[in-house]
């Protein structure tokens, strides 16, 4: 088999793709480059078609840390489950995808993008989509492709668009949207934007468009090149075909299944609708459900017939089965601070949909840190989103997120981003979790608009609150219907469904997943027009229930002091062996957290925080010749008291210093653990501290003559003698190498 590749450069950047040399047992294979970030992509179609009622497609990203050059943490040193970022995107390419193939093609298909180099400029997600569309069309799939996706960024300042940016370039962009589909339809959207207005969001979609079509024209002159080296080779597979008396039969019962989907209340709907096909299905004798065939299709008809009845009665009459229009909300109620205890709660309900999403605050030592093959290293702010069976009235397994629930969290994660503050502001860890407790559609959008209320329960300044809304397609031939607020049937049975979520200012965030064979450009700038409109209507709803951030944290909430020390501090207030820190956490109740560049968050829940405080600013601060302080004795030598001024910093009272008149001995005048009013009058330039005694007493008598100092210093004593253990006069404690204190305290790097 010989080797076929194309490579080719589009706006900047080089592509690659290449077939017949690797991976040639699967029925499609591709290799794909984005500069020297480079994907395989295989695609395999099992030989036998199954008795499934629906598409049996499985998308996998793997993802090795080899790829960057980096050996997986933990214990085994070994890839374990999926990342959630290689999770999101198996979910990229599996979403424009998946329409691409035949209504009835019930073959199992598995396509698995594998990462072969990461080259930590370019990303490895949307090459995945171009990848996966190609090894579909050199395996002879049944599948209408090309398909392609890009990411469109639209640089900050220059208001530039960049197509598929390198990381460094996704840095400066208040606009990132990926896109999927054809040369002239559009299959998927996911888009991050620091509200940004409908039209200029739009406006990338439109130059999105034409950049598709290009990447589209790119990977069709790599398949022309497979097809005229004769490596494809045409295959045969069944589909479900209708059968025509079955379907009349079931269709029959059309007028039936509209009235049954009338029902506002999910659970009754079901019950009509559940009801009315056992029934339909009732009329079948034993000998035609016999027939395989005839097994399979009654099920599948029977699923056809209540989307035509929905369908229909959208199109035809406006109607939607709960009775609304087609832009009108469901019912909205908010509370904000439903739960006592935690940092900050919301409960958004809207319909038969309901979250309740809780905001918790940290320090910012306990951002979240990856182990990936992308350069980014973490982040500080976190949401999670739960989907039990209990909200839809099921039973199931609970455990680990499954791809729907962590592909729901990142979309209201990015919803919330633009708005959250900088931690130069706001320097804490933020973690919002969204428990849906009730489901009919568009939890997603529930869940971005609880989280705003928790955050804002919480007293996190957020820039504005966020709002978001599900809109829905209903397209049969030339008539379009747009839905507001789609709830779980519409989402099922509809060909859209595209949330939008923003402030009053613009968009945050987008996603749309199409189900039929891709929209226009027209037809999406309509949803998001109406979509303005749904925002704004439960952000007013939002805003009832709290209308701002609260002035105050939570007391729950640990209470964040910032400080700033030099450098050259962070050892003296480390410590040997983090001695002194955990000391002061200790004594204190505080929690610390020291960076790099001297920065230190101290974070408690009562006064320990300005004792903490205090601590740290005294054993940084460098004393002054002029300044008083109330000392301590700490040691008492023949020629004077070294005395404490601050943690690590003590001076020395010369005797001739401690009372007025000659003292033949210190101890007849001062002992361990005095206190003293002392001034400094002289720091040397090693650092050694010369005290004078401001509350002298006199000489005890029989002391002999007085002896007076000279002026500014003391005698030949002062500042010769051996540092007496456990004290030092201004630098570090005697006896610390330049080396000690460096432990697992050290300060370390933090990405934003």
């Amino acid at each position: 088999m010989p080797k076929i590749e194309e490579a080719f450069e589009l706006y900047g950047k080089s592509y690659r793709f290449e077939t017949g040399v690797l991976a040639k047992q699967a029925t499609g294979a591709v290799v794909v480059n984005q500069g020297d970030s480079i994907m395989l992509v295989t695609a395999v179609i099992s030989k036998e078609r199954k008795n499934y009622d629906f598409f049996p497609l499985t998308v996998d990203f793997s993802e090795k840390m080899y790829a960057a050059g980096k050996i997986p943490g933990g214990y085994l040193k070994r890839e374990s489950r999926p990342t959630d970022k290689a999770t999101l995107n198996a979910r990229t390419i599996d979403r424009p995808i998946r329409p691409c193939f035949p209504s009835g093609f019930r073959n199992e298909v598995q396509v698995v993008a594998s990462v072969f180099t990461a080259d930590q400029s370019n990303p490895v997600d949307v090459i995945g989509i171009m990848g996966a569309s190609a090894a579909l069309m050199v395996g002879a799939a049944p599948f209408t492709g090309p398909v392609a996706g890009v990411c469109i960024g639209r640089d900050r300042d220059s208001q530039e668009y960049v197509v598929n940016p390198t990381f460094g370039e996704a840095d400066t962009c208040d606009l990132t949207i990926t896109l999927a589909g054809t040369a002239d339809k559009i299959l998927m959207v996911e888009c991050g934007a620091d509200e940004i207005p409908e039209g200029q969001v739009l406006a990338a979609m439109e130059f999105g468009q034409k950049v598709l079509g290009e990447f589209c024209g790119a990977q069709q002159r790599f398949i022309d090149k497979v097809i005229a080296a004769d490596m494809i080779t045409p295959k045969e597979y069944l589909f479900d075909a209708p059968i025509d008396e079955l379907h009349d039969r079931v269709f029959a019962h059309l007028d039936e299944m509209s009235a049954a989907l009338k029902d506002a209340d999910k659970a009754s709907r079901i019950g009509r609708v559940e009801a009315l096909k056992t029934a339909i299905k009732a009329e079948f004798s034993d000998e035609e459900w016999a027939n395989p065939d005839w097994a399979r299709a009654i099920p599948i008809e029977c699923k056809g017939l209540e989307k035509k009845a929905m369908r229909a009665m959208v199109i035809a009459t406006g109607e939607r089965v709960d009775g609304r229009a087609l832009d009108e909300i469901r019912t909205v109620t908010c509370t904000a601070g439903y739960l006592p205890l935690v940092h900050g709660s919301g409960l958004f309900t809207r319909g038969q949909t309901q979250v309740l999403s809780v905001a918790t605050l940290g320090m910012l030592n306990e951002w979240q840190r990856f182990d990936t093959i992308d350069p980014i290293e973490g982040k500080r702010y976190i949401h999670h989103y739960n989907f039990p069976p209990y909200c839809t009235g099921e039973t199931g397994r609970m455990g680990a997120p499954k791809r729907r629930e962590l592909g729901h969290g990142a979309l209201a994660e990015r919803a919330l981003l633009p708005v959250v503050p900088h931690e130069d502001e706001f320097p804490y860890t933020i973690r919002v979790v969204s428990e849906v407790l009730e489901s009919n559609g568009s939890s997603s959008m529930a869940s971005t608009c609880a989280s705003t209320l928790a955050l804002m329960d919480a007293g996190v300044p957020i820039k504005r609150p966020v709002s978001g809304v599900a809109m829905g397609l209903i397209k049969e031939g030339d008539d379009v219907a747009i839905l507001s607020d789609i709830q779980g049937l519409e989402d099922f049975l509809g060909d859209m469904d595209f949330k939008v979520t923003g402030t009053e200012r613009g968009i945050t965030a987008l996603q749309m997943d199409n189900k039929a064979a891709g929209l226009s450009i027209e037809i999406l700038g309509r949803a998001l027009a109406q979509a303005h409109e749904g925002r704004a209507f439960i952000l007013g709803k939002m805003l009832e229930a709290i209308a701002e951030p609260r002035a105050e944290l939570s007391s729950n909430a640990p209470h964040i002091i910032t400080i700033s020390i030099p450098t050259d501090k962070i050892r003296e207030v480390i410590g040997s062996g983090g001695k002194v820190i955990r000391g002061i956490q200790e004594d204190t109740g505080a929690k610390i957290d020291i960076e790099e560049d001297g920065t230190i968050y101290i974070a408690s829940r009562d006064e320990g925080g300005l004792e903490a405080k205090s601590r740290i600013e005294a054993i940084v601060r460098v004393p002054e010749v002029g300044e008083e302080y109330l000392g301590r004795v700490a040691t008492i030598k023949d020629f004077g008291a070294f005395i404490t001024l601050l943690p690590g910093k003590d001076g020395l009272l010369h005797i001739s210093h401690v009372a007025n008149g000659r003292v033949n001995r210190v101890e007849d005048v001062l002992e361990v653990g005095d206190e003293v009013k002392v001034k400094i009058i002289d720091i040397d330039e090693r650092g050694k501290i010369s005290l004078d005694r401001l509350d002298k007493p006199e000489a005890p008598a029989g002391s002999g003559l007085s002896h007076a100092p000279r002026e500014g210093g003391h005698d030949d004593h002062r500042g010769h003698a051996p540092r007496p253990e456990g004290h030092s006069g201004g630098d570090n404690r005697p006896g610390r190498s330049a080396r000690e204190g460096a432990d697992d305290r050290q300060p370390r790097r933090r990405h934003q």
